[in-house]
């Protein structure tokens, strides 16, 4: 059976959170000798019984904080049929805010709606299939998308980052797997005529680069050594 559009959507969506799930016990362990030791007791460390977090703790099979809020993303848009983003704001609050199961001793709080402006982590990036999903292949596609990213990140390197993996998982929605998807982006990132446009493009494009570069590599020789926290 031919798989549709409406199918790559969905698994976008589905794919995004059983990969979310099954990374979140190791999830920001950047002691890179603790981690090597924990991958040699469990070298398959998918949905692993015990988290090895230091920054915060959820059960196996629960989604991180990242995937909290892809779903929080996914909510609103199902409920108010596109992107709301008073609403998501309200949701994002209520979800990280006070009195939530974020606000306490182990797990602060998480991300309070209004957009950090010196944020440069990567939630937009995490969070970002539910809404590719529902626009891919609409003109504003991207326009969506950094709507959704600046509720809580302000910072336009975040946002630019961002808007590239929003063209990338787009692709993969509209035609399918494509070892060309890097190039395809490039294009677009190149075109003086590009939805969307962002002053960091460039740069953007420069990192793109970099990732092609690199991909013969294993992730052990490219992190930290060319990928710094990534």
């Amino acid at each position: 059976m031919a798989v549709t559009l409406a199918d790559r959507a969905i698994g976008a969506i589905i794919g995004s959170a059983v990969a979310d799930a099954a990374a979140q016990p190791l999830h920001w362990v950047y002691d890179l000798q603790k981690l090597k030791a924990l991958l040699v007791k469990q070298p398959h460390p998918e949905f692993t019984s015990e988290s090895a977090n230091p920054f915060y703790r959820r059960d196996p099979g629960q989604q991180s904080c990242y995937g909290d809020q892809a779903f929080v993303l996914l909510e609103s848009l199902a409920e108010c049929g596109g992107l709301n983003v008073e609403d998501l704001t309200r949701r994002t609050l209520k979800a990280f805010g006070p009195g939530s199961e974020y606000d306490t001793p182990v797990n602060d709080p998480y991300r309070v709606p209004g957009g950090c402006e010196a944020d440069m982590q990567m939630d937009g990036v995490a969070k970002l299939a539910p809404v590719v999903a529902f626009y891919a292949g609409k003109p504003d596609m991207l326009e969506r998308v950094e709507g959704a990213v600046r509720v809580t990140q302000g910072y336009d390197a975040c946002v630019a980052e961002t808007l590239a993996a929003a063209r990338i998982l787009e692709h993969f929605i509209l035609h399918g797997a494509d070892p060309k998807v890097l190039d395809r982006v490039l294009d677009q990132l190149n075109d003086p005529n590009r939805a969307n446009p962002q002053d960091l493009d460039k740069a953007i494009a420069g990192h793109l680069h970099q990732v092609k570069e690199n991909l013969s590599r294993s992730p052990q020789d490219v992190i930290p050594a060319v990928f710094t926290n990534a």
